[in-house]
């Protein structure tokens, strides 16, 4: 075990690169994904049945093709016809546009969950139609979609272990060189804990984010509530019955 230490320790730098690697495609991915998720989102919801027909040509479209399928295609085909992007370029497009078709049916789902009287309200107050969407709308399907979109970060993150068929050196593939100088026990184990860390750290992100949203819309705590320490209430009737 202490040979495994070691080698982990002198892998460290090599690892954390790794680590960074992984990060980069989940936030570059994660970033682009959410714009692709609202644009489409809103398409799909659209009363105009061409632009709500793009949408959904283009949501089934990449959510019914595998995404190591879409992954080769953006890096081994498109330079046949003279398209050639760097490694990282292609890695984030193809997350992208994958979890973006996913997050598209997210936003419509929230944005049809948003009670129809907010609606009719926004027409009372004669908003416009994005002052509709931005101002009422939207900030509600938002403390919605939060937790959905959440879950799809996590897989993100698991899902850029692909890119290592692209010639790309990720997280996955410096914990494979630890396995040649480590126990394949240790290695995996190391790979694991990792990968969790990450996933907690985002999903703690993720649940600021919808603490925020909520108390925006007047419903729950603040977030520095939410982090603010505080000792247990007492209840004195409960103590008495017990």
């Amino acid at each position: 075990m202490g040979s495994d230490f070691a080698a982990l320790g002198a892998a460290l730098p090599r690892i954390l690169e790794g680590m960074l690697i992984t990060l980069e495609l989940t936030v570059g991915g994660a970033l682009l994904a959410m714009a692709i998720a609202i644009g489409l989102g809103l398409l799909a919801g659209s009363k105009n049945i061409v632009a709500r027909g793009f949408a959904r040509a283009v949501i089934e479209f990449f959510r019914g093709t595998s995404l190591v399928v879409q992954l080769f295609w953006l890096f081994f085909v498109l330079p046949l016809f003279g398209v050639e992007m760097p490694a990282m370029l292609v890695g984030i497009l193809a997350l992208g546009l994958n979890y973006g078709a996913y997050g598209a049916e997210v936003v419509r789902g929230s944005l049809n969950a948003v009670p129809a009287g907010q609606w009719e309200a926004t027409v009372a107050l004669s908003l416009s139609p994005m002052g509709r969407l931005w101002r009422v709308i939207f900030p509600q399907a938002w403390a919605l979609m939060i937790p959905s979109l959440t879950n799809l970060l996590i897989l993100m993150l698991k899902g850029t272990a692909i890119v290592s068929t692209i010639t790309m050196v990720d997280l996955t593939v410096e914990i494979n060189k630890l396995r040649v100088d480590t126990d394949t026990f240790f290695a995996y184990g190391v790979g694991l804990i990792l990968y969790f860390a990450m996933a907690y750290a985002l999903t703690l992100i993720m649940n600021a984010l919808e603490v925020r949203a909520k108390h925006r819309l007047g419903r729950g705590e603040s977030l520095g509530e939410a982090l603010r320490f505080r000792t247990p209430t007492r209840d004195p009737e409960r103590e008495t019955a017990a």
